[in-house]
């Protein structure tokens, strides 16, 4: 941690910057004060750099970080052109010690900037960190795989995917891999369904320069939530460090294919209508600003999907997430099979157990069928909960610290990034075909009415 290292923010007066990159740098160096950052931002705006100081001392103040600006107050702006390589070799030049280039900028003009890098002379052990999307397809990634890797090694470049930042998705690890009373349980031998569930009461909040281009299923499916699912499929790794952990990853998305091969049956998408969320009143997405209503985006997509392994052959998977829905659902739910025989004379109904995981507060509740009340041998459900707290670190803060630290554990490998495009290839044909109709649902509800209820 004595090394110093320049983190390089290539569209540092972009709004990536101000709400999640610097905040999360303000509470990782007031945690760890000893950490040596020099901090140096790059953009089109023509800022100066008592504007740029200002932005970094809000952004700190927001995680209650002020003290930490210390730390960083010899931070310069330099208004560039980052798909220009003399703009780029200038940036590059400045900098001292270990150098980070994070690209909080549109997946495209990342992708542009990557390619004017080849021809400037980047110092050893150059760190890259590039936003989500990765790609627009599977071909697409690839290519965008070996521009990164002509640059830097595989394991210096950091697919940035917050969601393995998640305290919740670090605490699964320790719940599945720690308990007996779990590890010996999963797998399609005791489990009956597993779904990954995010959904939010947000519209489109002024994002339809991105969203309206990406939807649901690549704003999130293809770029999180098939990540979190690897996690819970993947074989036990040796180890957790980058290798092991991203290897068991990978191999857990390569089994990974849309439930019977039939994404017509087996993915759902819909988009919100004119409605009310709580006290506020949405527009239909179709009149937000910025969209184009011939694009068909869908704000809310449902997919099924199987894990080919012996451990989960046969086992439902569903992916869901959406926009303006009734309440925040954000959540992983394991459904155990019902026990395989109830000695009679219970009376009662009887279910599966459920291990629920809540992403934010993060919380980890167990629902089990207990006896012993008024009638002894009457069964009723009965809830254990546990508070695992928010973390040290925000999601982004933790990105950070492997960025930071050079160690890419909590990043995306290229090769699961081109599985996920791999994975998705045949929903995207469908829809795009039109083989799956587009629903409609009212913002503020549950999703169209005609969809089963899901755990």
């Amino acid at each position: 941690m004595a090394t110093e290292t320049t983190l390089l923010i290539l569209g540092a007066s972009g709004d990536l910057t101000s709400r999640l990159l610097l905040p999360a740098l303000g509470q990782l160096l007031l945690r760890e004060p000893a950490r040596r950052v020099h901090l140096s931002g790059a953009g089109m705006d023509d800022w100066s750099d008592a504007q740029w100081h200002d932005v970094v001392r809000e952004a700190f103040a927001t995680t209650d970080a002020q003290d930490a600006f210390a730390a960083v107050a010899s931070t310069t702006y330099t208004q560039a052109d980052i798909t220009r390589p003399e703009d780029l070799a200038r940036l590059v030049g400045a900098s001292t010690g270990r150098l980070a280039l994070y690209f909080a900028v549109p997946p495209s003009v990342a992708a542009a900037s990557c390619d004017a890098l080849k021809g400037v002379a980047l110092p050893d052990g150059t760190v890259l960190a590039l936003e989500k999307p990765f790609g627009t397809d599977e071909e697409s990634a690839r290519a965008l795989n070996r521009t990164l890797t002509a640059l830097v090694p595989e394991h210096r470049i950091f697919r940035v995917d917050h969601f393995l930042g998640r305290s919740t998705l670090l605490n699964i690890l320790g719940v599945r891999f720690a308990n007996r009373v779990f590890e010996p349980v999963w797998s399609a031998d005791h489990v009956e369904s597993v779904l990954v569930r995010y959904d939010e009461s947000l519209g489109l909040e002024g994002r339809a320069g991105y969203y309206d281009r990406a939807g649901a299923l690549i704003d999130m499916i293809q770029s999180h939530l098939l990540q979190v699912l690897a996690i819970l499929a993947m074989e036990p790794p040796a180890t957790l460090n980058e290798r092991d952990l991203r290897d068991a990853i990978g191999a857990a998305l390569r089994a990974t294919h849309i439930w019977e091969d039939n994404p017509v049956r087996f993915s759902r998408r819909a988009r919100y209508t004119a409605g009310t969320v709580g006290d506020r009143a949405l527009p239909a997405y179709v009149d937000e600003a910025g969209v184009d209503p011939a694009r068909g985006t869908e704000t809310l997509a449902e997919l099924t999907f199987e894990v080919r392994t012996a451990r989960w052959a046969g086992v439902p998977f569903t992916l869901r997430s959406g926009k303006a829905l009734t309440g925040r659902d954000a959540e992983i739910v394991i459904t155990f099979q019902p026990v395989r025989h109830l000695p009679a004379g219970f009376t009662g109904e009887t279910r599966g157990s459920v291990l629920r995981f809540v992403l934010g507060p993060d919380q980890m509740s167990l629902e089990i069928d207990v006896n012993g009340g008024d009638d002894p041998f009457a069964l009723e459900r009965a809830l254990l909960e546990a508070d695992l707290g928010e973390g040290a670190l925000k999601a982004y803060g933790e990105v950070l610290s492997g960025i930071l630290d050079g160690d890419a554990v909590l990043s995306v490998r290229g090769d699961a990034a081109e599985e996920c495009w791999r994975i998705l290839h045949p929903v995207l044909d469908v829809w795009r075909r039109g083989d799956v109709p587009l629903e409609e649902y009212p913002a503020g509800s549950a999703g169209p009415a005609d969809w089963p209820m899901l755990p």
